[in-house]
């Protein structure tokens, strides 16, 4: 019985392991980063041949089954945690604030944003959309300071992969 838990604990670890690099090496092919994509993709396949293996010289041992679905679990969510934390690739941000456009859009730029007027038109009437790229693992703090200037901003983000004329997100 402690051999047939230890394997379970074994095959849980493994897929944790691959899970967290799958979900990561995901994104990597979402940003176009083909070679990190591949180097992750080497390892995450390793893994899971490994796991599998085992789980296929041992089907009689239901707690396997049961670490494997575990890890599985555990390695999305993990996966996602560690990825929220790095931030691989840009956002871009879309707010519209019904009285503070310019102060979100000076203040943005004060902090070294590139950021963009639209003019726009709502159920209410003309808005102004202010429109900018940013690192994702600077998303967070840019939207903390947009709030601080409206709680109320209306604010959507969207994976961005910029294509040409962009540095970073933030002017030099």
């Amino acid at each position: 019985m402690f051999e047939a838990i230890i394997g379970a604990l074994i095959i849980m670890l493994m897929r944790i392991c691959d899970v967290t690099i799958g979900t990561i090496r995901t994104i990597l092919v979402v940003q176009s980063k083909k070679y990190y994509a591949g180097f992750a993709g080497f390892f995450e396949v390793l893994i899971w041949i490994f796991a599998i293996r085992y789980i296929m010289l041992h089907l009689d041992n239901i707690p396997n089954l049961f670490g494997y679905a575990t890890g599985f679990a555990i390695g999305n969510i993990l996966g996602i945690t560690l990825e929220q934390k790095i931030g691989f690739g840009f956002a871009q941000l879309t707010i519209i604030s019904r009285q503070f456009t310019d102060k979100i859009a000076d203040t943005l730029r004060k902090s070294k944003y590139g950021v963009t007027i639209l003019p726009g038109e709502g159920g209410t009437g003309g808005v102004s959309i202010i429109a900018l790229i940013v690192p994702r693992n600077k998303q967070r703090k840019t939207i903390e300071l947009i709030e601080s200037i409206d709680k109320t901003a209306f604010i959507t983000i969207q994976h961005s992969l910029p294509y040409r004329g962009f540095k970073h997100g933030v002017r030099k």
